[in-house]
């Protein structure tokens, strides 16, 4: 996880400095002594995954700083009082640590921060974006039945609805999941858990207009046997 410390307390900064150097888990891009410089510097960057925020601070408290994100990564609080808790896990923040700070309450920190790391990342491994006109819109993986290919284009087809992309197959083939779709032919590959009959050389797939019936090629066809769960003598 990326992370950066804001905390105006040099002695403190330097502990948890060295406390994150110690942590496989975290990478440190930045340290600050006020939190104006780090919004100024990373002007709520996507890639900071952690912050270690102290509460008082001259300028801008902690607290000012948490209502000034619109969309905050994780907050590990670290402070030297008690009475900041209840206020900062209003903003759900992932730790609060008092000072002084000890290494093993800090890796008990890190462990919840990095289960709810993980749990956002594995969210993401569920949906994929397609641009439709000047939008993104979020597919999740379960909902495309299949994806057909059309000259220059490929069309993502869900019950309702159809997104036509300027891509290639073997693209499209490598950034969706092999425990989730199988090619089946060079010009289509199917949700495997949206196949309902498998017959001869055609999977049959239930659509919101009716059955669709795609074809499987002969050099597909072994693997496509292999993707699913096949129970056969």
């Amino acid at each position: 996880m990326n992370c950066i410390i804001i905390d105006d307390d040099l002695m403190s900064r330097k502990i948890i400095e060295e406390f994150v150097s110690r942590t496989d888990q975290l990478n440190l891009i930045a340290s600050y002594d006020n939190a104006m410089d780090a919004i100024n510097a990373f002007a709520g960057d996507s890639d900071i995954d952690l912050i270690f925020l102290d509460i008082e601070m001259p300028e801008m408290s902690g607290i000012d700083f948490l209502e000034s994100l619109t969309n905050p990564p994780q907050i590990i609080i670290i402070s030297s009082k008690e009475k900041y808790a209840l206020d900062a896990f209003n903003y759900d923040v992932t730790d609060y640590l008092l000072k002084p700070i000890v290494y093993s309450r800090f890796f008990k920190a890190i462990n919840k921060a990095n289960i709810r790391f993980k749990n956002k990342v594995d969210s993401r491994e569920d949906e994929i974006f397609i641009k439709k006109n000047s939008a993104l819109v979020r597919l999740k993986y379960d909902d495309i039945l299949w994806v057909e290919a059309l000259e220059n284009y490929v069309i993502f087809s869900t019950y309702n609805e159809r997104f036509t992309i300027h891509f290639t197959m073997k693209a499209i083939e490598q950034k969706l999941p092999t425990n989730k779709f199988s090619r089946v032919h060079r010009s289509f590959i199917v949700n495997i858990s949206r196949i309902s009959v498998i017959e001869d050389n055609a999977i049959i797939i239930k659509a919101h207009d009716g059955n669709k019936s795609i074809p499987i090629g002969k050099s597909y066809k072994d693997k496509l046997l292999r993707d699913i769960n096949l129970i056969a003598k």
